[in-house]
């Protein structure tokens, strides 16, 4: 590879970044390679390629940059001072390139890869324990990256892109989502041990019209259908405190700040009395959701598949 004179940069200073990297990408592993033999012929037969393919794409790298990498005596090539610090940087971002794509082979593998799965806190003590303890049953190695957080958060996070699937309610209706029903949770109205209404078994909501209601914060999908069927049931609800966790409600219920209206729970509440609701009836809906068009990898597609299949069968 005879020397030349350095032409001018075919990219400025000015140029944008983006359109450097992209004329720079594709020639960063041959120059490792002729660095690495300093001959041009050695290394044009371990990447096979052809030597003029590749001493035109040192040449072009080059002029591309505007700076000598290489010193040249025929076939034989050593680093100039700038070829030393370009060929740190560029081993570096090869690393990270193989590095990337191992990880993402890893988590496409059918035995062992990854999910990413979102899912309410309100079913994060026994309902998700139990469908992963259940699915790795026939698949042991597959890893779960989780994230429980409230539905919208969730849909958030799915569209961009950090979760596979996620199980949520209300079950969303999006064009640009695909979501399928999976069960139905009835909602009960939890009011203190000392209550009127505690030696009641069913309640209609109305009656608790003029109580005060501890309550999700909004953007929360059980805040939504509390508002909901208080507004069916007649009234608007009068609000003592908002929450984040189903359980802190509970307490605070115990406590006498309010009733409320949530899923059961895992394990009964001391000082709390649960009553169905008769009218308007009280349910939620539970649903999985994921990104339409979007491809699965084997271990997120074997996940879905289970999901669906325990329709009307998914909580405890």
């Amino acid at each position: 590879m005879e020397h030349q004179q350095r032409s001018q940069p075919r990219l400025s200073p000015s140029s944008d970044t983006e359109d450097m990297v992209m004329s720079l990408a594709p020639r960063l592993a041959h120059f490792a390679g002729v660095a690495r033999t300093e001959h041009v012929t050695r290394a044009a037969q371990e990447m096979d390629v052809p030597q003029s393919t590749l001493s035109r794409a040192m040449v072009r790298l080059e002029q591309d940059l505007g700076v000598d990498l290489f010193a040249r005596i025929g076939r034989t090539v050593s680093l100039t001072p700038a070829g030393r610090t370009f060929l740190a940087s560029v081993e570096r971002a090869l690393a990270e390139i193989r590095r990337a794509a191992d990880e993402v082979r890893a988590d496409a593998d059918p035995a062992t890869g990854k999910v990413a799965f979102g899912f309410l806190h309100t079913m994060g003590s026994e309902t998700v324990p139990g469908l992963i303890r259940a699915f790795r049953a026939d698949h042991p190695r597959v890893r779960f990256s989780l994230v429980q957080n409230y539905g919208e958060a969730m849909i958030e996070r799915l569209r961009a892109g950090e979760l596979d699937l996620c199980l949520t309610s209300p079950v969303p209706d999006a064009p640009d989502l695909v979501a399928r029903r999976l069960d139905e949770q009835k909602l009960r109205l939890v009011v203190p041990a000392d209550h009127p209404l505690a030696a009641r078994r069913r309640v209609r909501l109305a009656e608790a019209a003029e109580e005060s209601f501890v309550t999700l914060e909004p953007g929360y999908g059980l805040r939504r259908i509390t508002d909901d069927l208080c507004q069916e049931a007649g009234f608007k609800p009068r609000i003592a405190f908002e929450g984040e966790e189903a359980e802190t409600l509970r307490g605070l219920v115990a406590a006498g700040l309010g009733v409320a209206l949530l899923p059961p729970p895992a394990f009964p509440r001391p000082g709390v009395v649960e009553l169905t609701v008769t009218a308007p009836r009280a349910a939620r809906e539970i649903g999985v959701a994921w990104l339409d068009g979007h491809p699965d990898t084997p271990p997120v597609a074997a996940f879905k598949k289970f999901l669906l299949s325990r329709r009307g069968n998914l909580l405890p």
